[in-house]
């Protein structure tokens, strides 16, 4: 199996403070959504990919992230298969995002 093509936390931190475009992509459910977020990313849960993916720039990076990092990592492959050379997973997840990055970002179960 090939290897998902991943950021860690620090390089997503680093890629948002840069002027370059970037788009975040959330892959979890709308509850956890809910719950919490990196700044500025955009919902499209994981069950949606398939019909919604079109609507996804072509252009610019695209970091995928769910909680821990399985669905987005599924969504990044999915994403490549689609001709999306520009997908990445984002190691860790929200989750990880939260401990190293950002604490005001709640965790949960």
């Amino acid at each position: 199996m090939n290897e998902i093509p991943s950021v860690d936390v620090e390089q997503l931190k680093d890629m948002l403070s840069a002027s370059n475009p970037l788009y975040v992509l959330d892959v979890r459910e709308a509850w956890e959504n809910d719950i919490c977020k990196i700044p500025g990313s955009t919902l499209m849960p994981l069950n949606t990919l398939a019909d919604d993916y079109v609507k996804l720039p072509k252009d610019r990076p695209i970091i995928v992230h769910c909680h821990h990092g399985g669905r987005s990592a599924k969504a990044v492959a999915f994403l490549r298969q689609q001709g999306y050379s520009n997908a990445f997973n984002l190691k860790g997840g929200i989750h990880l995002w939260s401990q190293r990055i950002d604490p005001s970002v709640k965790t949960y179960e």
